[in-house]
Formats: C-alpha cells, structure tokens, sequence
C-alpha cells in the first residue's frame, strides 16, 4: 500500500527534528557534543524521586497512582504550581492550570486550538525548533515578531490576509530563548503584549528555562505583566507555558498551561480526545519533588550551569577566529553562534564530527524559512567545564578548516 496517496495535506508539513535526528549519530564515546539541550543526568534528585514513587504507590495512595484520573491533572500539583505561579506575580487558582505532558505537549494543543489552515503565527526569528515542528501539522503561514521593530498591527494583519487567513498568535519564549538564549526585556514583552492587544490575537509565553537566570534582575512573565494592566488572569490573552523538564526530570514528561479558565477548559478538552490525562503516578511523584526542593534545587542548577556557561564564553573568547560572532546568555543553557557569511552550519557540522569529534545543532531549522545558514547553537548544559574547553578549541580549529 502507498501511504502517501491516503495521508492529510497535514502530513506534508510534519518533518523529523534535526535535534532528535542527530543524537542519533553521537553514541560514539569520543565525540564531544553540545547538541542537545538536555539536562545533565548527574543532576536529577533522583533519591527524592525514588522516595517519592515509593510514597506514591503505598497502600494510602497506590489507587490514585495508578487508576485513571482528571484530564486538568493531579489537583495537588495544580495548587503547587497556582502557588509557584502567584510567586511570578500571576495569581491564579488550580482552575488556570493544565498539566500537559511536558510543555511540548501544550504547543501542540495550543496549535490546534487556534490554528486554521491559512492562519498566521507570529514567531521569533529563529525560534524553538519543537514549537515549529508542532505548529507545522495545522498548516500555518509565519511571520516575523520583532519586538523591538515599529511594524505596525495593520501590516501584520494585511499580510496574513494575503496568505488566506489571520493572525491567531504571538509565539516567544521570553527567558534564555532555545535557540538563541537571548531574553525579552521589559520593553519588548510590552510590544509583544501591545500588538496582541492591537490584533486582538493570543500571546503564547514558553517558559521552559525561566528558573535557569544566573546573572542580572528577573523580569517578570509577560502573563504577569499583563494581569497589572488588566486586573485579573481571567482577563488575559496570555497562555504560560512551563515544564520541569529543565529543573526537576524530563523522563517523566511533565509540564503545565496557566492562563484564563476559558482557554484552559477548552484545551482541556483537547487533552480528553488525546490521552485522558497524563500520567498520575508521575504527576504524584513531581508534585511532592517540586513540593520538598524545588527552590533548593534549582538553587543548586543555576550555580553549576552558570559555571558551565561562563567556561564556554571564556572558551569562545579564547579559541574563535575573527568573524565569528555569540550571544553571552544570562541564563538557560544555549549559545547562539554567526559564522562569516558564506560559511555553512550543516557543512561545518559534518566536518567537525569527522575530523574534530565534536557536535552542535546547525542554525537554519530553527528559522521557519529556511534562512541563516551561517548560524549554529551550543548546548553547554551538559559537558562539564573541562569538556567544553576541548570542544571550543576543536570548533575553533574545524571553523578555521572550513574558512581555508
């Protein structure tokens, strides 16, 4: 049978991350790599974890853990996270929280809430590889958000005419972007938040790494921001999007929605045609984590990850030909690196795994047009400091290589 002759028109816009595709090729031990922006494992708690499965599964609770449960999620962790939230400066109560399955999950409903084909989304230039990748199924047009350009509402709104729809959303992942680790200031949330208002259109905030800040004051969520302005969370356009991915364990695929009860519950029906719910026994087990250590223990993340960070913005500073340009985030666990143009991140990247053992993500998937070649990113969450003055030196000698 052919069956591509069956598929939707959707399954022509679904493509293989080349994220996930290329961790596929890095088993090999001698290769150094800052691909994947995966937490490092040595850093789980993972005795909390095995006390609290253990806790989950007792005779006291084992018929939660393991019957099937409410599609909102396990109502102890949604008030942990209303709290966690209200300390963000969103007050809220379990009734704004979904718990998805990891924030991932969240971007998938959201686009097939309110996506049609033809519709445009607003997306950072480049923006999180995942968030295209779920978008892509409802078949959208994008268009560039710039927070800090004076395009007007009406030109967004004109251009997505053009293409056979509207404009549904802003998307941005405000803290340490993954790609590029750069953060929204406080003036380009508000653009964010001003042209939504003006397009009368929703504001999606990933907010995967906002725990993950080493230097410099907090800024506050954009949801935050827009409760000040409006009063109260059931007024706003804005859908946090969260996860314990990057601070407590992505094994256990948890993450959560916060936003108006309106939005929430349609979503909420969304996830009851999908999967039910997630898992409860892993919801239970995050729920007394996040409850016992989270703030100690993302305390703990930001010190090693900070020392991470800072050894790779030595490393570049020190190893670098001239030319090439990096962000210095003040958080997450991403650089952003611009090679001279002309030069190519996918050729420099089969270059580098052959000759110089060392692996990063080229640039170009993450621009929804395909543009910026000359551009790649670096995980640093994962090699520890001594690694990433290796790795450095090697991508300094393969760019040097590739330039001759």
């Amino acid at each position: 049978m052919n069956w591509t002759e069956i598929f939707a028109t959707r399954a022509t816009r679904m493509k293989s991350s080349e994220i996930r595709e290329l961790l596929k090729l890095l088993d090999q031990p001698d290769i150094i790599s800052f691909a994947g922006g995966i937490p490092d494992p040595d850093l789980f708690p993972t005795a909390a974890f095995q006390t609290a499965i253990s806790n989950a599964l007792s005779p006291a609770t084992q018929t939660i853990a393991l019957q099937y449960s409410v599609s909102e999620g396990y109502g102890p962790l949604r008030d942990w996270l209303a709290q966690h939230m209200g300390g963000l400066g969103v007050p809220c109560t379990r009734d704004n929280i979904l718990i998805t399955s990891g924030s991932q999950q969240a971007l998938d409903y959201l686009g097939k809430l309110l996506l049609s084909p033809g519709d445009t989304a607003l997306l950072t230039w480049p923006t999180y590889l995942g968030a295209l990748g779920a978008f892509n199924a409802y078949e959208p047009q994008y268009d560039r958000l710039d927070p800090g350009s004076n395009r007007s509402a009406a030109d967004f709104a004109d251009t997505a005419a053009t293409k056979g729809g509207r404009v549904k959303f802003a998307y941005a992942s405000v803290d340490f972007a993954n790609p590029t680790g750069q953060t929204l200031d406080l003036s380009e949330r508000l653009a964010v938040l001003n042209l939504a208002d003006q397009l009368d259109i929703a504001v999606i905030e990933d907010a995967a790494y906002q725990a993950l800040r080493y230097d410099g004051a907090a800024i506050p969520p954009m949801l935050a921001l827009e409760i000040e302005r409006k009063g109260s969370i059931e007024a706003c356009r804005t859908l946090y999007c969260g996860s314990f991915s990057k601070t407590l364990a992505p094994g256990l695929r948890v993450g959560w929605l916060c936003g108006a009860a309106d939005a929430i519950s349609q979503v909420v029906l969304i996830k009851q045609a999908a999967d039910l719910h997630s898992a409860t026994l892993n919801q239970m087990a995050i729920a007394e984590v996040a409850e016992n250590l989270f703030d100690d223990h993302t305390a703990k993340l930001r010190k090693t990850y900070a020392a991470r960070r800072d050894a790779m913005l030595a490393a570049l500073s020190a190893h670098m030909p001239a030319g090439v340009r990096w962000t210095k985030p003040e958080g997450g666990m991403f650089v952003w690196m611009t090679l001279p143009r002309g030069m190519d991140g996918a050729t420099l990247l089969a270059r580098a795994l052959k000759h110089q053992k060392v692996a990063f993500v080229p640039g170009q998937a993450f621009f929804a047009d395909g543009s910026e070649a000359n551009t790649l990113r670096l995980s640093f969450s994962l090699a520890d400091e001594a690694e990433i003055v290796t790795g450095m030196r090697r991508l300094g000698q393969a760019i040097r290589q590739l330039a001759s």
